[in-house]
């Protein structure tokens, strides 16, 4: 129990359903369709198509979605993996060819075709009760009527709103500006998207007119998009990959996502005592930021589409415990030079629960902050910049290939503790969303912690691409300068680090809600 002489949140308990996310009026869309007779598919679906419209920086329809499911009165859980692909026509080659040595994330070049959508409608087709216009329609009426911005997704606008360009600023810019905190944000033209995608499902999306209207802005910009591209988006069910780590089982999906990298993460560190060092001192913060420099080297290697990734290379006993022996307590090594541009924060994550015992655990994103920073002409739908994660170099299994899927940051999560569904979490924040999957379950496997004390404690984060140590507020300078005199660059992060949110699952159907103070959401239950 949190001590309550602090500022804090109180655990929120409930037992006919719970939503867990960034932004109240999502958590409350999703709270509410529950209620109603929907189940944890059906508000997890409202929840996140509703964020795209209060957090557009962070998501929209026009990104990828990954999410985990476990079925009401089972325990198996499902992957789901509706990421999209690179239009077929093109590749790293014609990249090259121009002199790029990375695919530029602000080119229609970085824009794979959105998944999203296509997760959303299998999803409430194959595992909801109310149907895809049920699940769609709080977003139609918040797009339509507007809503007002939140303090983090104000400041979120300020840093980032201004890479908009064309009609990405003419729909994401208040007269060219960032919309403020309080400003009222509305987007009817993407609620008349969203009301032929309610009406005819998927080809409603992927045909017609909003495709029409996609691909004809994406062939102004240089494109290489074309119509059946689209038609041929598909999501794909997939099964989970999973290591146990002091009692508990971290259930993750496999690549193109980087869970399996937090698998690896995990069992690195479960060759040291951590439960014997301070939760919030230098020796804890130094071993993670080791261990992850590894667990990310690999997976700049071997993570890539999921026909071309050396899955097994990342899952392997005999990986964990030799980059384990390369620890060393003393000093800080190097960082190894990333393998992909990848570079972002901005993510939305949500989990839901319902009285039945279904759980979805869901993540969605445009990868970058509002993506390109590119937009559809007529219904102003933002496009990803996920090509991004693919690499230009000749042979690497990431490298960017017409139908391929790239690395993808986003990864929903879930945990086990005696063959049963214990919690359902993530951990926003693009590159740390691995290493905060392994803290966040460490505060609780190593520290007892439960899960809002879990999710609220201070983080630190070795950057991949500059090798700094990010090291938040929360953490003591005396932590700082021991991190220093081992040889990492410490420095504190304008923006925090992540956003987590995670459902527990106690006995009689008790559910146990927890929102990271580092955003604006909130767990809410009925």
């Amino acid at each position: 129990m949190r001590d309550l002489h602090l500022p804090g949140r109180s655990a929120v308990l409930s037992r006919n359903g719970m939503c867990a996310t960034s932004q109240p009026l999502a958590a409350e869309a999703a709270a509410r369709i529950m209620a109603e007779g929907g189940n944890a598919v059906d508000g997890a679906i409202a929840a996140a198509v509703l964020l795209g419209i209060a957090e557009p920086g962070s998501t929209s329809i026009g990104g990828d979605m990954f999410a985990l499911v476990k079925p009401a009165g089972e325990e198996r859980i499902i992957g789901l993996n509706a990421s999209g692909r690179a239009p077929k026509a093109l590749d790293a080659a014609r990249l090259r060819a121009e002199g790029a040595q990375a695919v530029p994330i602000d080119s229609v070049h970085s824009v794979t075709l959105p998944g999203a959508m296509d997760g959303f409608c299998r999803l409430a087709e194959d595992h909801g009760r109310k149907g895809i216009d049920a699940c769609l329609a709080p977003a139609i009426r918040y797009a339509e009527e507007g809503v007002a911005i939140a303090e983090r997704a104000a400041f979120d606008w300020a840093t980032s709103g201004g890479k908009m360009k064309g009609d990405g600023a003419k729909f994401y810019l208040n007269a060219g500006k960032p919309y403020a905190k309080g400003e009222i944000f509305r987007q009817p033209n993407q609620a008349e998207a969203l009301r032929r995608v309610a009406k005819a499902g998927r080809a409603g999306f992927y045909e017609g007119e909003v495709m029409e209207d996609m691909l004809r802005s994406l062939k102004a910009l240089g494109g290489a998009h074309e119509a059946e591209d689209f038609a041929a988006t598909r999501c794909d069910y997939v099964e989970p990959v999973m290591a146990k780590y002091r009692g508990y089982e971290l259930v993750e999906l496999p690549p193109n996502g980087q869970g399996v990298t937090a698998l690896l993460l995990a069992k690195i560190l479960s060759h040291f005592d951590i439960a014997s060092m301070d939760p919030w001192g230098a020796e804890r913060a130094h071993l993670e930021a080791e261990a992850t420099k590894l667990a990310y080297d690999a997976r700049g290697r071997f993570v890539a589409d999921p026909d071309h990734a050396l899955t097994e290379r990342m899952l392997s006993d005999e990986t964990a415990a030799k980059l384990a022996a390369l620890i060393d307590m003393g000093r800080a090594a190097p960082t190894p030079p990333p393998g992909a541009e990848a570079v972002h924060r901005d993510t939305v994550y949500l989990t839901t629960a319902d009285r039945d015992g279904m759980v979805v655990s869901m993540i969605y994103s445009t990868f970058h902050p509002f993506g390109s920073g590119l937009a559809s002409a007529k219904f102003g739908i933002n496009f990803q910049n996920r090509g991004a994660g693919f690499v230009l170099t000749e042979g690497h299994p990431n490298e960017l290939k017409g139908g391929k899927r790239p690395l993808h940051t986003i990864i929903p999560a879930m945990i086990r503790k005696e063959g049963a569904l214990w919690a359902s979490y993530g951990v926003m924040g693009g590159q740390y969303q691995a290493t905060g999957h392994c803290r966040v379950l460490s505060n609780i496997a190593d520290f007892g912690m439960e899960p809002q004390q879990a999710l609220d404690g201070p983080r630190a984060f070795t950057d991949p691409f500059d090798g700094k140590l990010q090291v938040e507020r929360g953490y003591s300078d005396a932590v700082r300068g021991a991190l220093t005199a081992k040889g990492h660059d410490v420095v504190i992060p304008d923006t925090p680090i992540g956003g987590a949110q995670m459902i527990r699952l106690h006995g009689e159907g008790v559910l146990e809600g927890a929102s990271d103070p580092r955003k604006d959401g909130a767990a809410i239950g009925f």
